[in-house]
């Protein structure tokens, strides 16, 4: 019997129109657990580097992580993973929600597509009835819009749908998967799913999923329960509110938000609107908030409702989470309203709300430049908030201008030149970023941002503190039950930690405490993204109730595995290390790990080659970023140091 996992995932040929139940191997749990792990492994094994992400050889897998569907609090993410159209590199994407545990329930751990469909079609998965149904009647349906139709049409209202929008069928690089509660947004895995012609994912489940030590098991579940009542009652201080507490960036319930408009370089990021916030917005950003927001609402099995559902007169009520509120209403400095009524339209198109708000605001940008011509904005509005939706429109049709822009703000750039190339600044890896603009150059940050194959900052950063605390009596009081710490020396980093290093070091974090906060912080998502949990609940929030020393007593209970600390480490170093060797063969190399120039005012070229050099040793690979063969070796991946050294990629002299 297989505890935690089904054993099962469910292979569906797009081409020939197959569906196989395929019983998977126990021992690849050993080694990658599951979720993002075991995605890398079937991406590394069945999808050669040069094959293009819009090819049918391309893989678009569907994955529930390994305690998905146990009573595991918070443990409910679909992790997405494919190749992306915008950075050519491997590319996963999460959603909360409800859909990952319906699929466990339905008997299935993965699905996994290959092929193409020559018609538009949707997935019924109902336990063990799988049909790949006609979906012509839902092309151009929005995302939340095909759901319904779905659940109407199966007369089954409690299937969990996956479905793209408008911008996946036209395979907009930013396009999204849309799943009720949640959405699978970055690096364009909406724009895969629509050149396979799926539509969308309907899932239905009732088997059970059998637990290896159910008594203890629930015992910890208990106890995180526990943990979280005492969190909410004390709050950390002296934290930007969205990591006072825990759970996702619960921006439904933020009101104030001086720190992310006054710190974040909006539009296409080069320009801040200085002085925006004041005590006038902040009261009428909160009437609009409260008077759209339906109820705070939570995905499956989780107390924490970081998201909401908004109801604005005139358009239909969806689901809003995270930072969605600010991206459109920032990028064109406009007011909230405005920005939950075109987040309503964008979720409809199915588009990533990160990459999208700035890839307009640069189409404007060159616009005003004189690059972009009158005649290539032809009939464009010329109110503000009128240009936005015209843009989006256009974007997701692939009309016009917005052909071009659809491709992102780097393939945008490449097309368009004249110029443009300059405005496209906010990329690292061709992928659109938060558009943070800050003061100095922060160690660990920069390592983050150049270093993590996410390509994603708020999927790698956590656990420590942005800034150090200003005073010595916060900071004891701090690290006193900081229990999460895998070593002791980490209370003593934040104990030591400067603002800017001024009575010492000019570069605090020192080099070597920079790769050992980054390391600890990359891996506990790595963790997550293979158990399926919330980064919520473990690795992006300051005192989580789920970290390195609980973890194994919640593997090993729900699957029966013998595993500790340390051969937890060593699975998450593993499954990191892969996804590494995936872009290395892909193509990726030193000279691409660099955030924008403009990220911080002040920037320490020397210092960032040193915390590259030192990092890369610290992680096992060569000057490049390249694994060694040592390495690989010693993690149990002898295959990948022979793949690598056959394509001399790793050669016998590391540089």
């Amino acid at each position: 019997m297989r505890y935690a996992e089904t054993g099962f995932n469910l292979e569906i040929d797009l081409t020939r129109g197959n569906i196989e139940r395929v019983e998977t191997d126990p021992k690849l749990t050993e080694l990658h657990l599951g979720g993002l792990g075991t995605n890398a492994k079937i991406l590394w094994d069945r999808v050669p580097p040069e094959t293009e992400p819009f090819s049918p050889d391309n893989l678009l897998i569907f994955s529930a992580g390994l305690l998905v569907g146990t009573p595991a609090i918070g443990c409910n993410r679909t992790i997405v993973s494919t190749y992306s159209p915008q950075t050519l590199l491997m590319a996963y994407s999460m959603m909360g929600g409800f859909w990952a545990p319906e699929l466990k329930y339905a008997g299935y751990d993965k699905v996994i597509f290959r092929g193409k469909s020559t018609n538009l079609i949707y997935v019924w998965i109902n336990n063990d009835k799988v049909e790949i149904r006609d979906a012509s009647h839902l092309k151009g349906k929005g995302a939340g819009e095909t759901a319904e139709l779905i659940r109407q049409e199966l007369k089954e209202p409690n299937a969990q749908v996956a479905a793209i929008g408008l911008a996946g069928e036209n395979r907009v690089y930013m396009a999204s998967i849309e799943q009720g509660r949640s959405s699978a947004s970055r690096l364009g895995i909406g724009a895969v799913m629509g050149d396979k012609g799926i539509k969308a994912i309907a899932v239905r489940g009732t088997k059970d999923i059998n637990i290896a030590r159910p008594a203890e098991f629930m015992e910890l579940c208990n106890d995180v329960l526990k943990y979280i009542q005492v969190r909410s009652e004390k709050p950390v201080p002296g934290v930007m509110p969205i990591l006072a507490g825990l759970g996702s960036p619960a921006e439904m319930k933020l009101v104030d938000e001086e720190w992310h408009t006054q710190n974040f370089m909006w539009g296409n990021s080069r320009e801040r609107k200085k002085d925006y916030w004041n005590k006038e917005i902040e009261e009428k950003w909160k009437e609009t908030q409260e008077s759209v927001r339906t109820r705070l609402i939570s995905c499956y099995n989780c107390p924490m409702k970081c998201g909401a559902l908004i109801s604005v007169p005139g358009i239909s009520t969806y689901m809003m989470k995270c930072f969605s509120k600010l991206t459109y209403t920032m990028a064109a400095f406009s007011d909230l309203d405005f920005g939950f009524r075109i987040a309503q339209r964008a979720t409809e198109y199915g588009v990533d709300g990160f990459s999208t708000p700035q890839v307009m605001a640069f189409g404007l940008e060159l616009y005003e430049a004189g690059i972009l011509t009158d005649q290539d904005m032809a009939g464009m509005p010329s109110d503000n908030e009128g240009r936005f939706y015209w843009l989006l429109d256009r974007i997701v049709r692939r009309e016009g201008i917005g052909d071009v822009l659809a491709n992102g703000t780097h393939w945008a750039a490449q097309q368009i030149g004249k110029g443009a190339e300059a405005y496209a600044h906010n990329n690292i890896k061709k992928h659109e970023q938060l558009p943070l603009k800050l003061g100095m150059l922060n160690p660990v940050y920069f390592l983050m941002y150049s270093t993590g194959e996410k390509i994603n900052i708020t999927q790698i950063e956590g656990q420590f503190p942005q800034a150090p605390f200003p005073t010595m009596e916060e900071r004891e009081d701090f690290v006193k039950d900081w229990i999460q710490v895998p070593d002791e020396k980490f209370k003593q980093y934040l104990l030591d930690w400067e603002l800017r290093g001024e009575r010492s070091n000019p570069y605090y974090p020192t080099v070597e405490m920079s790769c050992d906060i980054v390391d600890w912080m990359e891996r506990m998502h790595y963790i997550d993204d293979a158990l399926g949990m919330c980064a919520g609940l473990s690795s992006f929030p300051l005192k989580p109730p789920y970290h390195i020393h609980n973890y194994p007593a919640f593997i090993s209970s729900a699957t029966g595995m013998d595993i500790d600390e340390g051969n937890l480490w060593e699975i998450t170093t593993r499954n990191r290390t892969l996804v590494r060797a995936i872009n290395v063969r892909r193509g990726l190399r030193r000279i691409d790990e660099k955030p924008p120039e403009d990220h911080w005012k002040k920037r320490f070229p020397e210092l960032e080659e040193k915390l590259l050099d030192a990092y890369y040793k610290f992680k096992g690979w060569d000057h490049q970023g390249i694994p060694t063969k040592e390495s690989l070796q010693e993690l149990d991946l002898a295959y990948v140091a022979e793949d690598l050294e056959q394509r001399g990629i790793i050669k016998n002299e590391q540089s």
